[in-house]
């Protein structure tokens, strides 16, 4: 059974009838964008990329409840689902993927499964909110088996866990199959990246929030002049100082996330941010150059 949006968007909410409808579509390349809904430009950006190199675009919008670590942050996830259909529509994306969570869960939430990701499910985002990680291997792994895509493409405001899918490509033997497409963060003016979480700030809380992204460039612009500790330092002092608590500033080798205590000039390094504001927690990164 499928519902249809318009001429253009096909929606389906059940897995059996999204797999027959991509298996009429006669080896097309498809291209595949997992999301939580709520949605916004950066995910219009990965749509049209999708459209730019594949002949099928598959959207998700799962509000995955098992990468959660905490269950508030899930009951306050916001849901737009009406908005962001006609986003959908309007950016040209062919299907829409719409499960309950008993269809992706249909034996429960512990079932299934477990993925490890070593060190990269320690450090940063993985220390911050422990078992999140293996939330996001619990469910992406099943809407790819789910999908079968031939490009899945993903933001890099969410670095680290770009670099938990890459790894779990591997881990599911489908790193050869399926390629990671990793898209630019789009950015309001002020800088700040956007991100579904942004819709919860007050207005003056908005307004600080640029500060995120003045920090990591603060962090690029001073690798040549200055030790990271005193950048670091700098950045914390200043985001307690307008009143936002900062989780981490950090600095990390662009290609396996190993966290170093100062500039490095012979590798990538990747600059990451994580900080509440008021009770909304952001996080942002810029790969160095």
């Amino acid at each position: 059974m499928r519902d249809i949006a318009s001429d253009d968007m096909t929606i389906f909410k059940k897995i059996k009838d999204l797999q027959e409808f991509l298996q009429l579509q006669n080896g097309k390349i498809v291209g595949f964008v997992p999301t939580m809904g709520a949605l916004h430009n950066g995910h219009r950006s990965l749509i049209e990329k999708a459209k730019a190199n594949a002949e099928i675009v598959v959207c998700s919008i799962f509000v995955n409840p098992t990468q959660f670590n905490d269950k508030a942050d899930f009951e306050k996830y916001p849901v737009t689902t009406d908005a962001d259909i006609a986003l959908l529509m309007d950016s040209g994306c062919d299907v829409l993927f719409l499960p309950e969570v008993a269809e992706m869960y249909p034996d429960g939430l512990e079932k299934g499964s477990i993925y490890d990701f070593g060190y990269l499910e320690t450090v940063l985002e993985g220390a911050m909110r422990p078992g999140h990680f293996k939330g996001v291997g619990q469910i992406v792994s099943r809407l790819l088996n789910i999908v079968q895509p031939n490009k899945l493409f993903m933001g890099q405001k969410d670095y680290q866990q770009c670099m938990i899918v890459r790894d779990l490509l591997r881990q599911m033997g489908k790193a050869d199959t399926i390629e990671l497409v990793i898209c630019p963060t789009r950015r309001e003016a002020d800088g700040l990246a956007m991100s579904s979480r942004n819709r919860r700030l007050s207005e003056p809380q908005r307004v600080l929030s640029g500060i995120l992204y003045q920090c990591l460039v603060s962090i690029q612009s001073k690798k040549s002049t200055d030790s990271f500790a005193l950048v670091q330092k700098e950045c914390t002092d200043l985001l307690k100082a307008k009143g936002i608590e900062p989780e981490y500033v950090a600095l990390a080798d662009a290609g396996d996330l190993k966290i170093l205590d100062n500039y490095d000039g012979n590798d990538s390094m990747v600059a990451l941010i994580a900080a509440k504001v008021g009770n909304v927690r952001l996080i942002d990164n810029l790969i160095l150059e």
